[in-house]
């Protein structure tokens, strides 16, 4: 079975969480430099097939668009016209920061190590992944 692909996708950093080939676990993959995240891509699909993209998707509280939607559309578009056979699903965002960084006092990390955003990205993209598995 294809795995699904989780995005925090971010202006500096995008986060990236994946499934095993039985989508039942999540697991952060990786975080990288947004500007290499196409060709990580690109090579990432050369190797394991994957069924689908999900998308944070940030809001307000008040469930309007995020200001930073406006980083993300020209994104979507991208990864839609570079990967046409895969669909994306955008999921909604809000709260997995805090929560990626909670889940990385629960486990015990030093404060130097929480400090590392690259981590909470990646927490963030698998938190992503985790809400969409639940609801399915």
């Amino acid at each position: 079975m294809p795995r699904i692909l989780a995005i925090d996708y971010g202006l500096k950093r995008t986060g990236i969480a994946i499934t095993d080939e039985l989508q039942i676990i999540a697991s952060g993959l990786t975080t990288l430099a947004t500007k290499d995240l196409f060709v990580f891509l690109k090579d990432y699909l050369h190797k394991e097939k994957v069924e689908l993209f999900l998308v944070g998707e940030p809001k307000q509280m008040d469930n309007t668009a995020s200001e930073s939607e406006v980083f993300i559309i020209p994104f979507l578009n991208r990864l839609e016209k570079e990967f046409p056979n895969i669909p994306i699903k955008r999921v909604d965002e809000r709260f997995t920061s805090k929560m990626a960084f909670k889940t990385m006092i629960d486990s015990g990390l030093k404060k130097k190590q929480r400090k590392n955003k690259a981590l909470i990205d990646e927490i963030s993209a698998t938190l992503i992944l985790q809400s969409y598995l639940y609801s399915k």
